[in-house]
């Protein structure tokens, strides 16, 4: 069985520190009973004026990805769990996460201070679909022993780290997310704009995985930049192992933030740590 390990870190954006606003990213990691297969989980809420309450459906994001992509592990072969996840698994996320804003409003409807606090188009958006308050990206990777799960909404990257150094997306940019536009989980059709790859595990799967909020590659000039932190992150751990990488990960976020898009950066590492030197592979 391969031995997969994990890391994450999420730190408040350098901006949300001078105005006041908290981090509005969430993740969250959960293990299988079978001990080897996981799941991980990011979530960007989108901070915007009409997004006020965005933080919150970040939260509700990342808690659904995990039940619903855990549903993967109970079906019994990799067409139907591939079938599934592409035909099923989209609707199911949205669903749930409307669910939970549901129960969310029923418990604390919109104040007025919350609903004057906005322009009165603004406001009226927000009043014709709740869910715009809660609005946020996902991004989530499922690892088990036979396959490779990789899902997006919105904005935000995955890239993968082969033993060798080389640098994949294994869902390639969606070319119509520009400037702050974002595809969304209050989006009415959501389900329609859910991304999914399904990697049966025939051959070598990565070294490294890593998924990021957009704070993260958008601290970086370009594309070359921020693929060279992926590959950084794996040389490290194949040279000291995972607990340098864990003890200034949530440092090297902040260091990014504040020079780069001053956003907040959320991370979410998995390492396949038999490919490591033998000495690391036992940190």
């Amino acid at each position: 069985m391969t031995d997969w390990r994990t890391l994450k870190a999420s730190v408040r954006g350098a901006a949300h520190h001078r105005t006041g606003l908290p981090n509005q990213d969430a993740v969250r990691i959960a293990r299988a009973n079978d001990g080897f297969s996981l799941i991980v989980a990011l979530a960007d809420g989108h901070g915007s004026i009409k997004s006020f309450r965005s933080q919150h459906g970040a939260r509700a994001a990342v808690a659904v990805a995990l039940t619903s992509c855990g549903a993967l592990f109970k079906l019994e072969n990799a067409s139907q769990r591939k079938r599934w996840a592409e035909e099923q698994l989209p609707r199911e996320l949205t669903r749930r996460w409307r669910e939970r804003v549901d129960r969310s409003l029923d418990r604390r409807p919109f104040t007025p201070a919350e609903l004057e606090a906005l322009d009165l188009p603004s406001r009226r958006q927000v009043e014709a679909n709740p869910y715009l308050a809660y609005g946020s990206t996902l991004l989530a990777v499922v690892v088990t022993p036979a396959f490779i799960l990789y899902l997006q909404l919105g904005d935000g990257d995955i890239l993968t780290v082969s033993a060798s150094g080389e640098v994949e997306r294994p869902l390639a940019k969606d070319e119509r997310l520009i400037a702050n536009e974002t595809t969304s989980l209050c989006s009415a059709k959501a389900w329609n704009e859910v991304r999914v790859k399904f990697q049966a595990l025939a051959g070598a799967p990565p070294a490294l995985i890593l998924a990021a909020t957009d704070g993260y590659a958008n601290s970086f000039r370009d594309e070359a930049g921020f693929q060279q932190v992926a590959r950084d992150l794996w040389m490290m751990v194949q040279d000291e192992g995972l607990e340098p990488v864990r003890s200034n990960l949530k440092n090297w976020l902040n260091e990014a933030s504040r020079q780069g898009s001053g956003d907040d950066i959320t991370v979410g590492i998995i390492c396949q740590m038999a490919l490591a030197t033998p000495e690391q592979a036992d940190s």
